[in-house]
């Protein structure tokens, strides 16, 4: 979309506490896949937790809950995203995440364009979500499916 790029909020509850061993595997390994992330082509900006090694958004509590991890982004476009979510290491850990991850019973992912330059907040990217599981797919919020249907 021209004159646009494309935000994305993924977000999980943990099975357990952030320093929990049974978590351990994957919090040891969120700066290297975020890392991974800002490295790539395409990659715009990301929410930055508090820089604490191992703790990804944490602190970025939703509901008061340190359970839940939030990750958000913003890309350039569609395929930026696409490649680095399935095309490289971060696959291995999105392919393991029920280790990890609670099924949340709701979408708990979603994209949105924004103007270049903006960076959306937690508050914005949680509506658009909410958005999302009320009215289903649309230019407003939507998923991988929409998405590449769009395209």
């Amino acid at each position: 979309m021209e004159n646009h790029h494309l935000a994305e909020l993924n977000v999980g509850r943990l099975l357990a506490d952030p320093e929990d061993p049974l978590v351990h595997e994957f919090m040891s390994n969120i700066d290297r896949i975020n890392g991974l992330g800002k490295r790539m082509p395409g990659f715009v900006w990301m929410m930055e937790g508090s820089g604490e090694p191992n703790t990804g958004n944490t602190e970025a509590k939703i509901d008061g809950d340190p359970r839940f991890v939030s990750n958000l982004t913003v890309w350039e476009d569609l395929a930026s995203l696409d490649t680095f979510v399935f095309g490289t290491l971060h696959k291995q850990f999105f392919d393991r995440r029920a280790e990890w991850f609670q099924v949340l019973g709701k979408m708990h992912f979603v994209m949105w364009w924004v103007p270049i330059g903006h960076q959306p907040s937690l508050d914005e990217a949680l509506a658009r979500l909410d958005h999302l599981n009320t009215h289903g797919p649309s230019d407003h919020a939507f998923d991988w499916t929409y998405a590449k249907g769009a395209a």
